[in-house]
């Protein structure tokens, strides 16, 4: 296996892509960029029979990985099926991450205590991050999860700069055409955004 560059402040985001979930993924890059970290995701990676080589690639070269498993449930589209992207993702970087103890660090993030668990009762005697739900209790999260960083950002801070950057979204999804916020563009001009708001409200 050819080995790649592993990016040191590079997290791979692995979160649901649905509508019920944008305050969070916005709560997830306001956070992570405050926090002098650079969020990763798939929604560049096209599908077919390389989409599962390239995700795996893309968490090799990621220092950490932030895995939100608040989503895993039944959809309402028949037949019901629950979201299993989440926890695939999370299985692939347990395993690189075991072989790779120095490479790369995971973190699971919930909304509800002991849920994880249960859906998944491997993760026994893994501690989640639980966010309750809430963009602050993300910024929580984050801080607890990254407290070693160099970079001290507090969360009233964290959450000051999501807040300029929500109302910077309509106009970044009509200057790009996006008709969602999980769109490769969008994605990247959120990152510039939130970028910008960081140095200028907390290094002017």
């Amino acid at each position: 296996m050819k080995k790649l560059q592993v990016e040191p402040d590079s997290v791979f985001l692995n979160i649901p892509y649905d509508k019920k979930f944008t305050k969070t993924y916005l709560a997830y890059l306001s956070g992570l960029v405050s926090l002098g970290l650079n969020p990763k995701a798939t929604l560049a990676i096209p599908g077919g029979v390389t989409r599962l080589d390239r995700i795996f690639a893309l968490i090799r070269s990621c220092r950490y990985s932030l895995h939100d498993l608040s989503r895993v449930e039944l959809d309402r589209t028949h037949p019901p099926t629950p979201r299993f992207n989440m926890p695939l993702e999370l299985g692939i970087t347990v395993a690189w991450a075991k072989l790779n103890p120095m490479e790369h660090t995971w973190f699971a993030f919930e909304s509800q205590e002991r849920r994880a668990q249960k859906s998944i009762s491997d993760l026994n005697g893994t501690d989640c991050n639980i966010h309750g739900g809430t963009e602050e209790g993300v910024m929580r999260e984050l801080c607890n999860a990254f407290v070693r960083r160099k970079r001290r950002v507090t969360v009233p801070e964290m959450l000051e700069i999501h807040r300029e950057l929500k109302k910077q979204v309509p106009g970044l999804m009509r200057r790009s055409g996006a008709a969602s916020v999980f769109e490769p563009r969008i994605f990247d001009d959120l990152l510039l955004a939130v970028g910008e708001l960081r140095d200028a409200m907390l290094f002017a």
